[in-house]
């Protein structure tokens, strides 16, 4: 990971920057809606892509590990991942690996810049994604991550588009959907929340992406 990238990881190298602090308050919003039931695992989706679920994942992943947390940040998009791009790591073996029980959740992951984050990638693109996140290996790859991390925070794919975010949906404690700002339409939107209310997992919130803020001309999320 580089400077090359900065509003992708602006967590890191912009750590005073007022959309960081946004990021603060999620964070802080988040544990306290988990004071009674303990998340341990938190999807990120939207109702469509290039909705900014992947930028608003990596930068909670990133302020969670600053709290001294140990996070892992897996990329779930098993079609269109992005993670690996955004902290310019290989993608040669991640997830699908794991879950085809190629390598070891262990050997899988890898170590970020960003003290106390790992990430797993998606790994090579599988035929059948939907099968492989419901499966056993799926549900053993949490037990593991449970033992060696804080939290987990999954980036999945658009919640509308295929069934796979309601499948790691189910899997996860918590959820959180990213309606982008004058492009996410209320009818998707609440189509999106109800397909997470209908999970296992509890829905944390909505973030609101790419509100323009007309005083000093800076995005906040």
């Amino acid at each position: 990971m580089t400077k090359d990238n900065p509003r992708s990881i602006i967590a890191m190298f912009q750590p005073k920057s007022p959309i960081v602090e946004q990021f603060r308050t999620i964070r802080t919003n988040i544990e306290f809606s988990s004071m009674e039931d303990h998340i341990r695992s938190i999807l990120v989706t939207s109702a469509h892509s290039s909705e900014g679920k992947s930028f608003i994942a990596a930068n909670l992943a990133v302020v969670f590990a600053q709290q001294e947390k140990k996070v892992l940040l897996i990329d779930g998009d098993l079609r269109k991942p992005t993670n690996h791009g955004l902290f310019q790591l290989d993608n040669s073996i991640g997830l699908t690996n794991v879950l085809m029980r190629q390598r070891t959740l262990e050997n899988a992951v890898q170590a970020s810049t960003v003290e106390n984050l790992d990430l797993l990638t998606s790994g090579p693109t599988p035929p059948n994604p939907a099968e492989l996140l419901s499966s056993r290996a799926m549900e053993d790859l949490l037990v593991q991550a449970y033992d060696r991390y804080s939290l987990v925070i999954f980036d999945s794919p658009p919640i509308l588009a295929v069934a796979d975010a309601q499948i790691l949906a189910n899997q996860t404690d918590g959820s959180i959907l990213v309606i982008a700002s004058s492009k996410t339409k209320n009818e998707d939107a609440k189509k999106a929340k109800d397909a997470l209310e209908a999970s296992k997992g509890k829905l944390l919130g909505a973030l609101l992406n790419n509100k323009k803020m007309r005083k000093n001309e800076l995005y906040v999320y």
